[in-house]
Formats: C-alpha cells, sequence, structure tokens
C-alpha cells in the first residue's frame, strides 16, 4: 500500500499452497504470520485482497475443498496484517472478493452457486441478496449493477440487468435480453440482443440505469463483439471489431454523453486471445498509443484523446534497417506481452510528469526479434533508445529515479541498473554475490518510494528453487533533497516552433508543470506534489473532432463524409428532437475548454447529401404532383417526427404521404420542414400534418 511501506507476500511452498508473510521495512525483513491465520493455506488465484482506498485493509481467503466444508473462510485485517480476524463464511466464494472503491466496509462477491453476496462491515457478516447471477460491477454511490438468468439459463443474450440502490434490499430490472454490460466514467452500457441470434446493439445510460440510448455504432453478430476500450465522465473509446477472423476492428469515440460516435482509427488491432495494445499515457493529459494491422503491426499516437493519430517518431540516436521504407518506432503492447516478447507493458505515472518506458523496435512494423527499451520525457513526442534487450522496469521517486534489471529465461542475474536523468545515462550496482532467476521487481504504488524489491530464484542443494526477495534503498544513494534551482518550468505539448499565442495547447487550455532538471542527481522525497498552471487557449481546428457521420481524411484536418451515412440518419432522432449534424462535420472535443476563436463552417452542401437530393433549377420549377418515393421519402423520415412529451416516445411520419406537391416540398426551408407536433394520438398526425401544411404553404 502507498506509504505504509508494508508488504505482503504468499510464498509458494512445497505442496503448491500458499503460506503467508509479513513485512513493513519495504521488504528488507518478513516475519512468517502464518500463525495469525491458523497455519492455513490460501487461494492461489485470489488468496489476496486490499482495500483500494485504506491499504491498511486486507483479506486473505483460505484454500478449503468445496466438498468438505459447507462454506469458505476469510481472514481480515485493519492493520495491514499485523492481526487478522477469522470468518467462516456460509458460501464458497468463485472469485476475488470486490471492496467497494470508495468504502471498503462495503464487499460483494459471486459464490461458486452463482449467488451473489454482500456485507455492509468488512466481512464479518453476509447475506446472499439474489440467485443466478453471473457478473455484477459497481456504480455511483452504493449502486450495485448485475446481470442474472431469469430462469436458469445461462445463455447469453437471454440474461437481465438488475439494479439495486440499498444494497440489496430492493431491486430494479433495467434491461432484457442482454448479452453483456459494463460500467466505466459515469457511462452504464449494455449490449443488448433485441432477438436471440440477431446482431447486437449497444444502449448508453448516464443516469445509473434510469433511461437508456441507442449508440450510433455499428451493430454486431454473435462472432463480433464491443469493448470499451478507457473512457471518463467526458468522453469513451469503443473498439466494434471487423466481421470474420480479421484480429481488428474500428476505435469509435463518444461525445460527452456517450452517444453520438465518430470514427477515430480504423485496423485497431484486438488479438484472438482478447488482447488489445490500446494504452493510456497517464504521465500527459490526451495521449494514447495502439497498434493497427496494416503490413504488419503499426504503433500510432494520439495527443488530442483520438482526434488524430500519428506514427511515433524515430528516435534520434537509432538508425534504420536499411531495407525501411517508412522508418517509425513501434511499441510493444499487451499482444507481445501475452505472446512472451516482452516481460512488461508500457509504464507511465501521473506523479511522473512526461515519462513513458517502453519495449519497441524501430522500421516498417514490429519486429518479433528482442526489443529493446525506448524512454521519452515529453509524452510520447520524441524517444530515446535507451537500453538494449528486453527489461523488467519501474518508476521510483516521482518520476527522479528510473530502475531497470535485465531480463532472461535461461541466465541469472546479479545487477540492476539505474538512471537519474530519465534513461540518458545508466549506472549498474550488484546486489548480490549469488545470481539468481529474475520473476520480476516490485515496489510501492504511486512512484513516491525510493524503495525497490527484486524477487527470483536460485536452485538450492537439492535442486529445489530457493526464492529470494532482495530490497534496494536508494535513499542511501541519493542523499540530497532536490533544492528549487533543481526545478524547471515545463510547458507539456510544446514544439517550439508555433504562434506563443497557441503552443501546447492541448485541449482548449496549456499547462506549465514545474519538473526536476535531468542533470540535478538528488531525491523530490515523498513530500513532492506535481504543480501546474492552465491558461486558456483560443479554439483552433485541433479543438474539433470529426461529427458522427464524418472522418477524418489521412494527413489533413478536415472532416469528410461517410459514404455509408446517408443510410443512418433516420436513427439520429433523440428525446424527439432531432439532432443539428447536417451543418458541420465538427464536433468540439468532449471536455475541451477552449475559448472563442475558430468555429468551424457551416456545410449547407451535406444538408442537400443528407437529404437525399441535390436540389438543381430544373425541380424547383416543376409542377408536376407525384408520389414521394426514393430521396424525398428520406427526408421526410429524416425531418419530420411526431413526439409523445409524456412517454418521450419518437415516431418517423413515414407512411401514406403520397400526395405531397415536390414543388412546394422542395422550396420550403429547413424550418418550414421540421413541425413538431405534440399529440394525444398518433393516428391523428397525417391529416393534422396536411392541414397545417396547406395553411403554410397552399398546397
Amino acid at each position: 500500500g502507498d506509504g505504509t511501506g508494508v508488504s505482503l507476500p504468499a510464498v509458494l511452498d512445497f505442496f503448491t499452497d500458499l503460506l503467508s508473510f509479513y513485512s513493513e521495512d519495504y521488504g528488507k525483513s518478513f516475519h512468517d504470520v502464518s500463525h495469525a491465520i491458523n497455519n492455513t493455506f490460501i487461494k492461489k488465484d485470489f488468496g489476496i485482497s486490499a482495500g483500494p482506498g485504506n491499504p491498511q485493509q486486507v483479506i486473505l481467503t483460505a484454500n478449503l475443498p468445496f466438498t468438505e466444508s459447507p462454506g469458505g473462510v476469510i481472514f481480515t485485517s485493519m492493520d495491514a496484517g499485523v492481526t487478522f480476524r477469522s470468518v467462516q463464511l456460509p458460501f464458497h466464494p468463485a472469485q476475488a472478493i470486490q471492496f467497494h472503491y470508495q468504502d471498503p466496509k462495503y464487499l460483494v462477491v459471486i459464490s461458486i452457486d452463482d449467488g451473489l453476496w454482500l456485507s455492509e462491515d468488512f466481512g464479518n457478516s453476509w447475506s446472499e441478496v439474489h440467485k443466478g447471477v453471473h457478473t455484477f460491477t459497481w456504480g455511483s454511490g452504493i449502486t450495485l449493477f448485475f446481470s442474472s438468468s431469469p430462469k436458469g439459463t445461462a445463455r447469453r443474450g437471454e440474461l437481465i440487468l438488475r439494479r439495486t440502490q440499498d444494497v440489496g434490499k430492493n431491486f430494479t430490472t433495467i434491461a432484457k435480453n442482454i448479452f453483456s454490460f459494463g460500467y466505466i466514467g459515469g457511462f452504464l452500457f449494455t449490449s443488448v440482443m433485441e432477438k436471440l441470434g440477431s446482431p447486437r446493439i449497444i444502449y448508453v445510460s448516464s443516469d445509473q440505469g434510469d433511461h437508456f440510448r441507442k449508440a450510433q455504432l455499428p451493430s454486431v453478430t454473435t462472432e463480433q463483439f464491443y469493448s470499451v476500450l478507457d473512457g471518463d465522465e467526458d468522453m469513451i473509446f469503443m473498439h466494434v471489431d471487423n466481421p470474420g477472423d480479421t484480429y481488428f476492428g474500428t476505435i469509435y469515440t463518444s461525445d460527452d454523453r456517450g452517444i453520438l460516435y465518430s470514427k477515430s482509427l480504423e485496423r485497431h488491432l484486438f488479438g484472438g486471445e482478447g488482447k488489445s495494445d490500446f494504452t493510456n499515457v497517464t504521465s500527459l493529459r490526451g495521449v494514447y498509443l495502439t497498434n493497427i494491422l496494416e503490413e504488419g503491426m503499426n504503433t500510432f499516437i494520439t495527443f488530442d484523446r483520438g482526434g488524430r493519430w500519428r506514427f511515433l517518431k524515430k528516435p534520434e540516436n537509432v538508425n534504420c534497417p536499411e531495407t525501411s521504407k517508412k522508418c517509425s518506432l513501434h511499441i510493444h503492447g499487451e499482444h507481445s506481452h501475452f505472446s512472451g516478447i516482452t516481460p512488461m507493458l508500457p509504464l507511465s505515472e501521473p506523479t511522473a510528469i512526461g515519462l513513458v518506458i517502453a519495449h519497441g523496435s524501430v522500421g516498417d512494423s514490429i519486429s518479433a526479434a528482442r526489443p529493446d527499451v525506448y524512454v521519452s520525457g515529453d509524452g510520447g513526442y520524441t524517444w530515446w533508445g535507451t537500453l538494449r534487450g528486453p527489461h523488467h522496469y519501474s518508476i521510483l521517486d516521482s518520476g527522479g529515479l528510473i530502475v531497470a534489471v535485465e531480463a532472461h529465461r535461461d541466465r541469472q542475474i546479479s545487477s540492476i541498473k539505474f538512471s537519474t536523468d530519465e534513461g540518458q545515462c545508466w549506472k549498474v550496482f550488484n546486489f548480490t554475490d549469488h545470481p539468481i532467476f529474475l520473476a520480476g521487481l516490485a515496489s510501492e504504488p504511486g512512484t513516491k518510494t525510493m524503495n525497490i524489491s527484486i524477487f527470483g530464484y536460485r536452485p538450492d542443494d537439492d535442486d529445489q528453487p530457493m526464492w529470494v526477495a532482495v530490497t534496494i534503498d536508494f535513499e542511501h544513494l541519493l542523499t540530497r533533497e532536490c533544492g528549487e534551482e533543481d526545478y524547471v518550468q515545463w510547458l507539456a505539448h510544446s514544439d517550439y516552433d508555433s504562434d506563443p499565442e497557441t503552443d501546447g495547447c492541448l485541449l482548449g487550455y496549456k499547462e506549465t508543470f514545474r519538473r526536476l532538471k535531468k542533470l540535478s542527481a538528488c531525491r523530490n522525497g515523498r513530500g513532492y506534489v506535481v504543480s501546474r498552471q492552465q491558461r486558456p487557449c483560443p479554439c483552433t481546428r485541433e479543438d474539433y473532432m470529426c461529427e458522427y457521420g464524418f472522418y477524418r481524411h489521412e494527413n489533413t484536418s478536415e472532416c469528410l463524409l461517410q459514404p455509408d451515412f446517408l443510410n443512418q440518419t433516420q436513427d439520429i432522432c433523440l428525446n424527439g428532437e432531432l439532432e443539428d449534424l447536417q451543418n458541420t462535420g465538427y464536433r468540439k472535443i468532449p471536455g475541451d475548454k477552449c475559448e472563442e476563436g475558430v468555429r468551424p463552417p457551416r456545410r449547407e452542401d451535406v444538408f442537400k447529401k443528407l437529404c437525399g437530393k441535390d436540389i438543381s433549377p430544373t425541380s424547383a420549377n416543376s409542377h408536376t404532383k407525384s408520389s414521394v418515393s426514393g430521396p424525398f421519402l428520406m427526408t421526410i423520415i429524416t425531418h419530420y417526427t411526431v413526439a409523445k412529451k409524456q412517454s418521450k416516445i419518437t415516431y418517423h411520419v413515414c407512411y401514406n404521404i403520397t400526395i405531397i406537391n415536390t414543388v412546394c416540398l422542395t422550396s420550403m426551408s429547413k424550418s418550414d420542414v421540421f413541425l413538431k407536433i405534440n399529440m394525444n394520438f398518433v393516428h391523428k398526425s397525417i391529416s393534422t400534418f396536411k392541414r397545417i401544411h396547406k395553411e403554410k404553404h397552399g398546397c
């Protein structure tokens, strides 16, 4: 836990069960605490859980046979493992016990017989609140969402989504026929199969499930999938799988309601093993990187939350292969980690501003050969080749210190590398005279610590592995506390060549950080706090993303109409009112705070395309009566809606309108065309529409 100095590892013993040990000095020494849990073995897969808000709260789950006891046993601690309390459970947990993200006294878990169990007193007492539960997630406050089988069936697509807002006392069914669901950034998503075997569509709620709206996304078959990659209260990144076994799909970004989506990146890699390389660079606002599948795997990065993607710049100190045609840096992500190519994923931390560490290769695409380690100090704009070969690495002292250990499967190690200048130069420290096979690194969460633990094993005299943990305290090396002269003001997202008024502007404002100088060999210390200053920026084209139905043309900032958008316009009717999408191809990026400045031009030409017609003098001067068909029917579907305000139901008036004079229709302005009629009976809408229309236009 952050700031506790406490480590609670579980060590594998000869019988492949787990024993518990306790350390309160960052792993420098350990005490066997098995006696505090009655020498009980704990589970390997979910034996230890720590509270998210309070690291002093710990739960150990005992490894007991299902057939020999009516329920499981947990051990709870309120003092980070110094003492434990044994609790007999009336059920056997099927998964790790989940803490509430804000109040750890609320616990929830699913049992092996699919019961949903809740505790309101940190596990001392439990009650089964529902049966037949598949998955669950916490919502806002103490709201809990879960999917269940209404008739005992386990078929996805026939599940119901339920909600409790009083810890299991009352339940509300908020969706039916769901395939899956998720909750992120205040948005509740559910994938619905309206008919069994039919394509699935996404519905979104921003009010904890009280109301759902259909997301403007392509539907998917049972062989395809949706995946929420990341999100917050402003915007969602959604991956939609392509048909067939392509292993790629399209990333869409949402508006601030999670309903309207725009294409952000095509051919996005999402492997058959369910792994995506989509990575949020947490050390700098707005930055994400991922890989696409096109003539190999290629890495793209965005600095404006998906508004524009680009290749990574090649590091200046690394040469391109002679056969390379479009050389750039490519980063290994989850796919390579799962395949065993790299020992670690890309690493960044909010407290280490601008710092990113990752495995990668330089060339036309990602190389499956032995990867090297690259470092960026400005959030991914520029990179530096820093270590040859794969390594385990960690960020310490809020970015003032980086440590790395070589990763070898067939060779023992005895040294650690460390850098105080963001990987420009490295020093080596031998930490043992008895080399070990490396298993990994461990450090306290939050990057404020100066301690790193190296754990692994070495063969004993009887060829049995003897596990070893070595903790290094770098406070004994970096003894000087940083002073004000060791820091510099740094403007994030700056390219140094642009207009000073807009240089560093991203999502409507610029940020200046107080950062440690690279040449300052000192320690930030535990009291270090990230210091930033924010200033608003004038709006530019970069503050706008492409509207739903538009896409950003390659290498330009212009948003163009998607060829298939014409067939989708009839569905954009929200709460009885039509979205005004036709007069602009742009929408301000969610969360953007720019002021005044550039506003995208109105696009009257797009209005004509969306209506399915191109008005010409010839059609405007014709006085021939005819039935409405083809393009004119699309106009009516798009712009004539009848809304029952009481129930918020929207109907498209697209039937029995066959006597309207085409001259009158085509000469009407948009404001004339859009008639919102509030009526008690929908069947009266046609006759009323004709009467109002005749009074206004004489036809």
